[in-house]
């Protein structure tokens, strides 16, 4: 089921798109046929008038020859060969007349069709009896010729004649209908398409994608402005999969956060606990042991109120899908590192290698906190720690292009990870590189990366420490 959405043969065969031609295809050629069946029929009743009609020409015209002047053969083969008959009969007045070839023998009848008769059924069973079972037989057809309604003729005639002409039509007939069904089934497939089967495999496809990687903000559909049954289903997908997103996130927080719980407590009784020692210890002295201790016991203090902070802020902390809009790199880390204090800093230098109209479509907002984060950590571990051989310490940010993607390298000449900090990198409460920390900021940014459907990873080097940001541009 995961490859579906690329098997693109399979789902032409059997998709949506296919069921529905064959479906519009089907349903003309079975009105087709509904229409056929009464056009064959009144194509063979016709037939069988057009040679009585003619019948009833030779009927006037052996009446106008003179009593005294006889048929000559010649003049009988004619009149037969018009009318595609081995013999006529006439009938007027109670007279007959039978005209017949002189050098045949006269044909015998193996059924009679009585054109008079025009039941709606019994011409259809006519026609396809004729057409599945005919054969050389010679039938009788009655009728009353055009303007003679006195004169009665039957014309003995070869079934073979007529079957053939019957199979001619049907054929012809069937290959009009399917042209007509084709083309009457593209035209509506192309009008339901755009309405509905695209629609329908834009929500399929997004399901797919979202059920694949439900941490990707960039798989939530984007609805449309249509006000119909699909623009509904857009509209509650998109808010369905919001939901999940920011469910997930949740969940997620929460789990970093209980297993944390044994942490906090261990180290915030530790430093509460060394806080009751020193307030106790200063309680009991002197004014000058005040002053020396006064300065440990508000550190420790802060220690563990930034730490209590720290770790409510992230259990509070509501993810939210990336509102993405087209941004300007290179202005988003300066205004970064202003954010960071890494700009102006009167140490640091800072060194923005990201060239000018360099856009992509981020959430400008999250991806600004990214490179906080960074930017901060950073500083802290050049401000902490004095640099060997007299380097100068500063910041950078380089990028390169790799297809779709695009690559910002973060770096700094600082003193680098401990081993610890690397082998716990991005992991809430555990990954921090200095002491006191929590190393949610590096959790926080790995996990606004991904959601903009990049990725965030340490680059191992000798000197200092590096981070590769990978975006979809």
């Amino acid at each position: 089921m995961a490859n579906e959405q690329l098997d693109t043969p399979k789902r032409v065969l059997f998709g949506l798109s296919m069921k529905l031609i064959t479906m519009i295809i089907a349903m003309i050629m079975v009105v087709e046929v509904l229409i056929y069946l009464p056009s064959v029929a009144n194509f063979r009743i016709n037939w069988m008038d057009d040679r009585v009609h003619i019948a009833g020409v030779a009927a006037r015209v052996i009446e106008t020859v003179p009593d005294t002047m006889d048929l000559t053969p010649e003049m009988i083969s004619r009149l037969l060969s018009s009318a595609e008959a081995e013999a006529l009969v006439v009938r007027t007045n109670g007279q007959s007349q039978l005209i017949e070839r002189p050098d045949m023998p006269m044909p015998v009848a193996a059924y009679a069709a009585d054109t008079r008769e025009r039941a709606p059924l019994d011409l259809i069973a006519g026609a396809l009896e004729i057409m599945f079972f005919g054969s050389n037989r010679t039938m009788r057809v009655i009728g009353v010729p055009m303007d003679s309604q006195d004169v009665v003729v039957e014309v003995l005639v070869n079934e073979a004649l007529l079957r053939e002409e019957l199979i001619t039509y049907s054929r012809n007939i069937f290959w009009l209908s399917l042209l007509v069904a084709s083309f009457t089934s593209f035209a509506i497939f192309l009008f339901l398409n755009g309405l509905l089967i695209r629609p329908i495999s834009r929500l399929t496809n997004n399901m797919i994608a979202f059920r694949q990687d439900p941490d990707d903000a960039r798989k939530i559909i984007v609805p449309s402005e249509r006000r119909d049954e699909v623009g509904v289903a857009e509209r509650e997908l998109a808010a369905m999969e919001t939901n999940l997103f920011t469910m997930l996130k949740q969940k997620q927080h929460l789990a970093d956060l209980g297993l944390a719980v044994a942490k906090i407590n261990h180290d915030l009784r530790n430093t509460l606990g060394s806080a009751q020692l020193l307030s106790d210890q200063v309680a009991n002295l002197d004014d000058p042991h005040v002053q020396r201790l006064a300065p440990r016991l508000v550190n420790t203090l802060d220690r563990a109120i930034k730490f209590c902070q720290s770790v409510l802020d992230y259990g509070r902390q509501k993810s939210v899908p990336p509102k993405f809009e087209m941004v300007d790199v290179r202005a988003l880390l300066d205004e970064s590192a202003t954010e960071a204090a890494v700009r102006m800093h009167p140490e640091i230098e800072w060194r923005n290698g990201v060239e000018d109209d360099v856009i992509i479509k981020v959430d400008p907002d999250q991806i600004a906190r990214v490179f906080t984060n960074l930017f901060k950590n950073a500083r802290e571990a050049l401000e902490t720690h004095a640099l060997q051989n007299g380097d100068h310490p500063f910041i950078a940010v380089n990028m390169s292009s790799d297809g779709d993607m695009l690559r910002l390298y973060v770096e700094d000449n600082g003193p680098g990870l401990s081993p610890r900090a690397k082998d716990n990198l991005f992991r809430a409460f555990e990954g921090s590189g200095r002491a006191g920390g929590t190393g949610l900021g590096l959790a926080i940014a790995k996990e606004l990366v991904e959601a903009h459907g990049g990725e965030l990873k340490y680059l191992d080097g000798d000197n200092g420490t590096k981070f590769e940001i990978c975006l979809p541009r």
